[in-house]
Formats: structure tokens, C-alpha cells, sequence
């Protein structure tokens, strides 16, 4: 790659962290009429000091990543995230059309399951029931709606399944 741009907050640090890897012969053709403050050529020659970093988000960096490779490394994260997000899945797969994938199987996100029920109405009691039990931040995105349930690699595995278990119970007890 020539050069990759990640924003990559709530995997590896906290909002608004970016990770940028840019290839050397990238830098050497950058023109003039982009501004010093937003020209890669001019982070590297000043070793990304440039102006001040933000240092607690490049602490909160380090520290996940030593977590990431203490933890058997990025193969380790995505066999987890992909165990922790089939929960979820099977769940919606399984219910018949109780709940409704937003998202084609083939282009499923292992870090954010989003999904519907019949009516509004439905997944307003279905928030409602699972703040009581204890799950927080599964309304969807304020712009379309729906359920999302978050499984970032900080998410244990346990939770996903505490998560499955409860859609389960509350489609017998509503379907």
C-alpha cells in the first residue's frame, strides 16, 4: 500500500486517534499549496512533533496494542471478534425474520451488528427491556434507526452471549 489512514478509535484508542503508515516515495512529490501543518513530509522530517501530539491518545495506543499482542495477537483478535459476532448473527439468522439484519451476509461488520424488528414500537421495548438487564448503547445510529450492538475487541465474549441469550428470550416471550 502507498499509504493506509485508519481511524481506528474505540479498537485501538480512544475517539478521534488516526493511525497513518505512508510509503517514503510517497512524501517526495507533495505540493507546495497544501499547507505545512497538513503535509505528511512534514510530520516525518519533524519525527511527529510537529506540533503537539496528542499524547494520552498515543498512551491509550500503546497500551492496547501491548494488550492486542499480549492477548495472541491481531489472528487471536479477529478469531474472537468473528466468535463474539456468530453469537449475535445466529441469533438474527435464527429468528425466523423476528429481527432483520440491516446488512447483506456478505458484507457483515464483525465490530458493529446492526439490525431491526417488525415496528418502532417493538425495538423501543426491546431497549427498554435490555437497559433493565443491563445493555446500554444498543440504539442505532440517530440517522436510521434500528438496533446496533457494538463487539469491539474490548467486548468479552461473555457479553455477546449474554446479549444472544436475551434476543432469544425476548423473541419467545414476543414473537
Amino acid at each position: 500500500f502507498a499509504m493506509i489512514y485508519a481511524g481506528p478509535q474505540k479498537n485501538l484508542g480512544p475517539a478521534g486517534v488516526t493511525v497513518v503508515i505512508i510509503r517514503e516515495d510517497m512524501l517526495a512529490n507533495i505540493s507546495d499549496r497544501v499547507p505545512k501543518i497538513f503535509r505528511y513530509d512534514t510530520h516525518v522530517k519533524n519525527k511527529s512533533l510537529y506540533n503537539t501530539p496528542p499524547v494520552y491518545s498515543i498512551y491509550m495506543v500503546n497500551l492496547v496494542l501491548k494488550w492486542i499482542k499480549e492477548n495472541g495477537g491481531l489472528k487471536e483478535m479477529e478469531r474472537r471478534n468473528k466468535e463474539k459476532t456468530a453469537l449475535i448473527y445466529d441469533a438474527i439468522d435464527q429468528s425466523g425474520g423476528f429481527y432483520r439484519g440491516c446488512a447483506d451476509p456478505g458484507s457483515r461488520s464483525i465490530m458493529n451488528i446492526t439490525f431491526r424488528l417488525q415496528s418502532e414500537e417493538l425495538e423501543k421495548q426491546f431497549l427498554d427491556e435490555a437497559a433493565k438487564e443491563g445493555f446500554v448503547g444498543l440504539k442505532g445510529h440517530r440517522s436510521v434507526g434500528g438496533l446496533r450492538a457494538s463487539t469491539y475487541n474490548a467486548v468479552p465474549y461473555e457479553s455477546c452471549k449474554a446479549l444472544r441469550d436475551f434476543m432469544v428470550d425476548f423473541q419467545k416471550r414476543n414473537g
